[in-house]
């Protein structure tokens, strides 16, 4: 096992569930220094675990473990912390309650504070729904974050992105194997139709025009071998029933529900964190004018897009150019007085 485990013991949901002997797991790298000054949380996206998120940090990039102790915390519901896989009754499978983003951030702000006695931030950086957990840690711990980066995500899911989500949620229960989430084998037919659902959205109109997926670093053989060694291979790898919680804690995702907030707007207006806002030039789940109108209601955020027509997955570490356009944003951010 290459990741540690937090004991949150019984805890008590957003949505009014109590979840019993609830774990966090996470991994860090590098050392905290000994004013304990040196930290970074880092989350995880959707179905994505630690080391799913390993392509950002390294000797040199502004994530380098040699210089931060970055905190990779997993998301409840992934399969390694609480999760519906590894709940016993009666929270197993489908009766796994619905965690919200600001649960996952409330748990990760006990690991960082007990675990560690850490009490302030240098960043949050997030892709996706990590991006989302990040808007939740500047919103919910606005004197302990230091400076965020989201990129490719949102502080709240538009109505576009649920709809989309409707779409992979019924691909996956329309499977008569998931026996409304009472499973004895993974519902492998559900999964493959949600994987190619995903597929038109996870990346661009030009990406697929222009066939990027054959050429390096992808290098796929065709069309079809993409969309079933990428995408059915991501998804087939997955549970189903912790996609499906993964998936209502994005659809329901929204700083604006912070207890003590009245709105959306009231939330964004309350970051006093600097900001690199950066979402990717041709996403489909989080496009550049959803974040354009978040930037303005924040005082110190600035909306760097990134180019190019990798949509979505420009944050997902495939695309050397991509890394390379984030990584420069966290170092700049990183040299930002705060």
């Amino acid at each position: 096992m290459d990741y540690e485990i937090f004991e949150l013991g019984d805890v008590r949901l957003r949505q009014g569930a109590t979840l019993s002997d609830t774990k966090l797991a996470f991994k860090t790298y590098g050392e905290l220094n000994a004013g304990k000054s040196n930290a970074i949380v880092y989350p995880t996206w959707y179905s994505g675990q630690h080391y799913d998120n390993e392509w950002l940090i390294g000797e040199g990039m502004a994530l380098d473990p040699a210089r931060y102790f970055i905190i990779i915390p997993n998301m409840l519901g992934n399969g390694l912390s609480s999760s519906p896989s590894n709940t016993p009754a009666p929270h197993d499978r489908a009766s796994f309650p619905r965690v919200t983003m600001y649960d996952n951030v409330r748990f990760q702000h006990r690991l960082v504070t007990e675990r560690f006695g850490i009490e302030r931030l240098e960043l949050v950086t997030g892709w996706s729904m990590g991006a989302g957990q990040t808007y939740q840690w500047a919103v919910s711990f606005p004197d302990m974050v230091k400076r965020i980066l989201p990129f490719c995500g949102s502080a709240r899911t538009s109505r576009h992105n649920v709809v989309f989500l409707e779409g992979v949620k019924a691909a996956l229960t329309a499977d008569a194997a998931y026996q409304g989430g009472r499973y004895d084998r993974q519902p492998d037919i559900g999964l493959r139709a949600m994987a190619r659902v995903y597929a038109g959205w996870g990346f661009s109109q030009q990406f697929y025009r222009e066939k990027s997926y054959e050429r390096d670093p992808l290098g796929y053989a065709s069309l079809e071998d993409f969309l079933v060694s990428f995408w059915e291979g991501l998804f087939l790898k997955r549970d189903a029933n912790n996609l499906l919680a993964m998936l209502w804690t994005w659809q329901n995702a929204d700083i604006g529900g912070t207890p003590g907030f009245h709105s959306l707007e009231d939330a964004l207006e309350k970051i006093r964190a600097p900001a690199i806002v950066m979402p990717a030039k041709q996403d489909l789940y989080f496009p550049p004018e959803d974040n354009e109108w978040e930037v303005k209601h924040m005082h110190r955020a600035e909306l760097r897009v990134i180019p190019g027509a990798w949509g979505h997955f420009a944050g997902g570490g495939l695309n050397p150019d991509d890394t390379r356009f984030i990584d420069d944003g966290l170092k700049e951010l990183l040299g930002t007085e705060v």
